[in-house]
């Protein structure tokens, strides 16, 4: 199995073009290598071709038939964690946190009656980690239930403080892949976003004086037939923001039954067979240095 270390040129370059200029394949065989789940990244199976990597990283390369079969989905996991923040990697069909509304009315009994949030979770499984004491986790920002992916708790008030500060000026970097109907175009997407566009649904305005401005920028990843594969990083974060740009574009999510049809139009056909749309938190770039 062979190891390569990643050198201070290759920092910042994507899995594809690492693979390609070390191994000196074509796009298609570097590809390949990540969709047979061949790719090590620091002993994890790498899944995203587009992910970046950085200087002295190592991968590995399996041979064929050396690859583990597909683990099942299951609850969360931790990802990162220090005495000032975690990092969540949270399943589709979770929810982050409990809204205050819920949580006010149902108080404590929330625990009792209500299925449990991460929030709820993350207590117990840093306790399972052997992460020191539990304590309080803060929720800084949440993902939707059916959106799978990356979130960051507050382990301090001094973190919940900077994270909320570094999320409200949109500085923290966030990055999604999403599989849409269609083909993609990659470009810069701006919009005013308001809660009601017309029949009850959060969409964009050209309406003076309303709604919020949102920024999306998308790449295309891969073309599969009649669908794409996009990366989209955030400029700004607004409620379905990703959702709404690229339902509006012509290319919704593949599992998207909200922003799938036009104002007052009839949801556009969807032949993926995705239960949930089909959206990823893929990275979060926060600034560390900041929480202490």
């Amino acid at each position: 199995m062979p190891i390569y270390t990643i050198s201070r040129k290759e920092g910042g370059w994507s899995v594809l073009e690492m693979l390609r200029c070390r191994l000196r394949l074509s796009w298609s065989q570097a590809r390949k290598l990540v969709q047979e789940r061949r790719v090590l990244l620091g002993g994890e199976v790498c899944r995203d071709a587009a992910r970046r990597v950085k200087a002295g990283q190592r991968v590995q390369v399996r041979e064929a038939g050396q690859t583990a079969p597909p683990k099942k989905a299951g609850g969360p996991v931790i990802c990162f964690v220090d005495k000032h923040l975690v990092v969540v990697d949270k399943p589709a069909g979770l929810t982050t946190m409990r809204h205050p509304e819920e949580a006010a009315e149902f108080g404590e009994r929330g625990r009792r009656f209500l299925p449990p949030t991460l929030a709820d979770l993350l207590p117990g499984l840093l306790a399972q980690a052997g992460k020191g004491k539990p304590g309080r986790v803060r929720a800084v920002h949440r993902l939707d239930k059916e959106t799978s992916g990356l979130v960051v708790f507050a382990r301090t008030p001094q973190a919940e403080s900077q994270l909320g500060k570094q999320f409200r000026a949109h500085s923290i970097e966030r990055r999604y892949l999403a599989l849409v109907r269609g083909r993609a175009r990659p470009g810069r997407i701006e919009s005013v976003l308001v809660r009601d566009r017309g029949d009850g649904r959060r969409g964009s305005t050209s309406e003076p004086g309303l709604g919020q401005r949102a920024i999306t920028h998308v790449g295309v990843v891969e073309e599969l037939g009649a669908y794409t594969l996009v990366e989209c990083r955030l400029e700004t974060g607004r409620t379905h923001q990703v959702r709404i740009h690229l339902a509006e574009s012509g290319t919704p999510l593949c599992g998207e039954r909200l922003y799938d049809r036009p104002l007052h139009g009839k949801p556009l056909p969807d032949q993926s067979g995705a239960r949930r749309p089909a959206l990823h938190a893929a990275s979060l770039g926060l600034r560390i240095s900041e929480l202490f």
